[in-house]
């Protein structure tokens, strides 16, 4: 990742944002913390060559990222982030980071992709697939992130016996859910595009933001979160129209 950026100047922007949160909010570094390094991992991918169009990609990189930043700051705040901001501080640091993704991805990452995505190339096959192929290969990258971040939260907090003896099955458990949900994001975005075309896109992405704040019950639910999503999902599907 080349210093001065774009990703560089959006990790810049994070760090400033840890620094300056106030006593009664920093239960909000775990996932903007978490997200920080994300976005750092991303912009080295880009820089190793691993997507098919790296420029595409840290345009769209840096376009996610502003919705929540702009989310976080209070320019605009949608439901699912309201729930994620509202939860109790005292809630596990692996709580708050599940809000947080369950907010960034199934809700925020539809918008960012259709707003690098004109409706013109959605009816180019090849340009398409080269798109979705890169959406794709984010799984890689975050897969490559999930024993790094399991071993920060740890350092959170005290774990468990049983959360230690979990910890080879709720990695794969992670890995599990992020690629389903991010199957299902780029779903949502095809629904999105379509509705934008017919005129119909606020309607559909008030129907989207319902589905994602109501998955916030499901995050919070007591018992072992990471294995149950593995087994129930945790993103969210757009119905027919």
């Amino acid at each position: 990742m080349a210093d001065g950026s774009p990703i560089e100047d959006v990790v810049a922007g994070m760090r400033l944002r840890v620094d300056e949160l106030p006593p009664e909010l920093t239960h909000r570094r775990f996932f903007l913390e978490t997200y920080l390094r994300t976005t750092q991992a991303v912009g080295r991918a880009i820089g190793q060559g691993r997507f098919e169009d790296p420029d595409w990609v840290e345009v769209w990189d840096v376009q996610f990222a502003e919705l929540y930043l702009q989310a976080h700051d209070g320019t605009s705040v949608a439901r699912p982030w309201r729930l994620a901001f509202e939860a109790p501080a005292k809630l596990p640091a692996l709580a708050h980071v599940l809000l947080g993704i369950n907010a960034h991805v199934n809700y925020d990452l539809p918008q960012a992709l259709l707003a690098v995505i004109s409706d013109d190339e959605f009816l180019d096959p090849r340009l398409m697939d080269r798109r979705r192929r890169d959406h794709e290969r984010i799984d890689g990258v975050l897969a490559e992130r999930v024993a790094a971040e399991d071993g920060e939260l740890a350092a959170t907090g005290a774990r468990s016996l049983i959360d230690r003896v979990l910890t080879p099955l709720n990695r794969l458990a992670s890995r599990r859910f992020l690629r389903e949900s991010r199957q299902k994001v780029w779903h949502n975005t095809v629904e999105l595009q379509q509705a934008r075309v017919q005129g119909d896109y606020e309607k559909r992405l008030a129907e989207l933001e319902v589905l994602s704040a109501a998955k916030v019950a499901d995050l919070l639910r007591p018992g072992q979160v990471l294995l149950r999503l593995a087994l129930t999902g945790f993103g969210v599907t757009l119905p027919p129209p």
